[in-house]
């Protein structure tokens, strides 16, 4: 199984990033995926995950109403549109795949992406 994780870059506050993750190796379309990000000296928290169907959509207080998260599953693709970025989304992102419904416990996840560093200047 392999989760490739991208589009992360260097972004001005008030700024927008999508991010990818690219899945194979696995029946995508029977998975919950999740971003999880971790800035550094803190703990990997839950950003937002969604269902494998797509119908259902969790988010993370803290990005709730910026931050969307969907998923193409004809292409193996699950997304992050983060917009009005803030100093404090800085941090490494993570997609993240686990069977059944999704939660907001990284140790529930079982398959994990590689990461991709987004920063948000002031």
């Amino acid at each position: 199984v392999q989760l490739q994780a991208s589009g992360g870059g260097l972004v001005q506050a008030g700024g927008s990033l999508r991010l990818s993750c690219a899945a194979s190796g696995l029946t995508f379309s029977s998975y919950a995926m999740a971003w999880f990000r971790q800035a550094p000296g803190k703990e990997r928290e839950f950003v937002a995950a969604i269902s494998s169907s797509g119908g259902s959509t969790y988010y993370a207080d803290s990005v709730k109403g910026r931050f969307t998260i969907f998923r193409d599953n004809a292409k193996n693709t699950v997304y992050l549109q983060m917009n009005s970025l803030k100093p404090e989304d800085t941090a490494v992102y993570y997609c993240a795949a686990k069977t059944g419904v999704p939660f907001s416990s990284y140790r529930l996840y079982q398959y994990w992406g590689q990461g991709t560093q987004v920063t948000v200047s002031s």
